[in-house]
């Protein structure tokens, strides 16, 4: 199987139970190169975050909408878009949660743009 048949298999890199559980590695084709003792941590941690909280469900799912698009993981973000729309997110809200996230990643370059100007002595404009 070549790289580009390999990257089109799904992968979802984080639990899909809607309470935050884990499904085994065989049913979601991901995990296969974590130690399961680093895989079990990693569950815990992300069905905690899953939890009832002061954020509610669909908002939790807005927010991992942005962090997938700034961590670049596209099974994340197909997943969670999925998981807004189940919990009631608008196509707006989740249009606006992904608007933030490029207003993110825009600065993150000026950012660097600007440190790598200082370091250089270098002004452009």
């Amino acid at each position: 199987m070549s790289h580009e048949e390999s990257h089109k298999k799904h992968h979802v890199p984080f639990p899909e139970e809607d309470n935050g559980g884990a499904k085994p590695p065989e049913q979601t084709g991901s995990y296969s190169m974590v130690d399961p003792r680093f895989r079990e941590i990693y569950f815990q941690f992300y069905k905690e975050t899953y939890k009832p909280s002061v954020l509610d469900r669909k908002t939790k799912e807005l927010v991992a909408i942005s962090a997938s698009l700034a961590a670049k993981c596209q099974g994340c973000l197909e997943g969670h878009i999925k998981k807004a729309l189940k919990f009631g997110a608008s196509r707006e809200e989740i249009s606006e949660a992904i608007a933030i996230a490029i207003g993110v990643n825009a600065a993150a370059i000026v950012d660097l743009t600007d440190i790598a100007a200082d370091n250089l002595g270098l002004k452009l404009y």
